[in-house]
């Protein structure tokens, strides 16, 4: 397992649109939470991706879902599982998605996320038409974010955490580099999930693969306003590398401050 810690891109507005997003799932987590086990199931087949009712007209039947309600491919990607499940989702998208939303901005974020959510859905969809276990997360929408992100920084640094059994390790690699990783690591689970799904661990391997591969094509559809953002790493070092070759710098009047996001 390994995730983001932080990473370097600093931007220059508050990522009203990630926060949203968090606290949108959280809410529903918490609603989810709050709910007996029966009622619990019976939102989650309800509100949740059931691949089946789409392309078996006696799934569906069965369990009286519409084939032609699609709002579970958005609804399911703002519900989790469990407490870890949703944290670990929420921080990729705290430590990524606020970066990127400070490329694109607020409102080119928020419809960024949700068309990756959309695809990523569609995908795990296609690829388990059978399946009539309730699909929720928004890992699908995170891979989305991971792939745009890694394509508009790819030479930001990510510090990432690597748990080998109970041992810590820390790194700090290119984003490019992390977002390549992390899509090379979801393809064969995904391929295996196809030859024999009760290996799949009920992870949804191609809700992954396809938000990643959603974010990182269309990104550049949504990058068509200036860059305001800023590496604060690259800054760092053109500022040493400034003083060793004229002095310490001049008192930096660009007004960019450090957020609680930065």
């Amino acid at each position: 397992m390994f995730f983001p810690l932080k990473d370097s891109i600093r931007i220059p507005f508050t990522p009203a649109a990630a926060y949203f997003l968090i606290a949108v799932n959280v809410v529903v987590f918490l609603y989810q939470y709050s709910l007996n086990a029966h009622d619990a199931y019976y939102f989650s087949l309800h509100h949740a991706l059931v691949p089946c009712r789409y392309f078996d007209p006696a799934c569906g039947n069965a369990h009286a879902l519409s084939p032609s309600d699609y709002l579970p491919f958005i609804e399911g990607t703002f519900m989790h599982g469990n407490w870890l499940h949703l944290i670990l989702n929420m921080w990729t998208l705290f430590i990524l998605g606020t970066s990127l939303e400070g490329r694109i901005g607020h409102f080119g974020f928020l419809l960024f996320y949700l068309v990756c959510a959309f695809i990523a859905s569609f995908a795990h969809a296609y690829f388990n038409q059978d399946s009539a276990v309730p699909t929720l997360g928004a890992s699908g929408a995170i891979a989305g974010v991971i792939g745009g992100y890694s394509t508009t920084f790819p030479r930001a640094k990510v510090r990432i955490l690597i748990l080998i059994v109970f041992i810590p390790l820390f790194f700090k690699i290119p984003a490019l580099g992390f977002g390549l990783i992390w899509f090379a690591l979801q393809l064969p689970f995904g391929f295996i999930d196809l030859v024999s799904p009760s290996m799949g661990s009920g992870i949804a391997w191609w809700a992954h693969i396809g938000g990643f591969a959603a974010g990182f094509i269309l990104i550049p559809l949504f990058r068509l306003g200036p860059n305001r953002t800023y590496d604060e790493e690259e800054r760092r070092l053109a500022e040493r590398q400034a003083w060793r070759t004229a002095g310490p710098p001049r008192e930096n009047r660009s007004g960019w401050t450090r957020g609680p996001w930065g």
